[in-house]
């Protein structure tokens, strides 16, 4: 079991956790500040320098930026189907590198409506509210990387308690991932896969295909001149659809349609 911890505010309740109830903890940007122990850190390729780990932190972490994650991203079809936000981008590293059973986000619900401060170290940029093509609908994305991440053994949970989340996973306490049995996870991903219209998936898969919206650098900033946003949003609504019938065991934010956002 992997913890993926981004910056939203309610990311300092694992300062407390046990490291052992992880076998590693990935932090992205700013999260690695929350506790001392995570094991790798992924951060975007322009996250200020000032803001990164000094001296060495920990003997065994390890740090990975763009040079890393854009091959591990281009594995599952791209930024632009995966969705340019770091959220995304770190869980897909995780999973294509690390091959977690149960991959634990914490402080990525990208909610930002809320009064206060918006990430744990105060008001943050917010960056998957930017206008960005690969963003129009993040619950597609998590929905997505829910399907994807499955097809490789993989379970995406959400440990947050907040009431809202952009992320399409199931709900869990640290309690309850922490006494889960072998048995019961594959009973778990079982009872998920059921719930999903895999039909709809494929379809996806197809259509990213036949459209070809892929960069192998990464920037597909370089290239929206060749992106139809209509096309893109009837891919989301195919994603969207895979996981739909599943409710209520994958509850879906009622800000569905929103412009997206990122853990900065």
């Amino acid at each position: 079991m992997i913890l993926l911890i981004g910056s939203a505010p309610d990311v300092v309740r694992c300062a407390a956790w046990p490291k052992q109830a992880f076998g590693k903890i990935v932090a992205i940007n700013n999260a690695w500040r929350v506790r001392p122990d995570w094991d790798f850190l992924v951060h975007a390729g322009d996250f200020p320098a000032e803001r990164m780990p000094q001296g060495d932190p920990l003997q065994q972490a390890q740090i990975f930026s763009a040079s890393h994650y854009v091959p591990a991203q281009n594995s599952f079809g791209g930024f632009v189907y995966a969705g340019g936000t770091m959220s995304m981008t770190a869980a897909y590293w995780t999973i294509h590198s690390q091959k977690p059973d149960v991959l634990a986000f914490l402080g990525c619900d990208m909610i930002y409506d809320q009064p206060g401060n918006t990430h744990f170290y105060g008001v943050g940029r917010a960056d998957p509210l930017r206008n960005d093509v690969t963003l129009r609908n993040l619950e597609a994305k998590s929905a997505r990387l829910l399907i994807h991440a499955l097809r490789r053994g993989c379970l995406c949970v959400n440990l947050s308690d907040l009431p809202r989340s952009r992320l399409i996973f199931p709900r869990l306490t640290l309690d309850e991932l922490d006494a889960l049995s072998s048995s019961q996870l594959s009973e778990m991903k079982a009872e998920v896969l059921a719930g999903l219209r895999l039909d709809r998936a494929e379809e996806a898969d197809r259509i990213e295909k036949e459209l070809g919206y892929f960069f192998e650098d990464g920037m597909y900033w370089k290239h929206l001149d060749k992106l139809d946003e209509k096309f893109l949003a009837d891919i989301d609504r195919l994603w969207m659809a895979a996981v739909e019938a599943s409710q209520p065991k994958l509850p879906i934010s009622p800000t569905r349609g929103e412009i997206g956002a990122s853990s900065a």
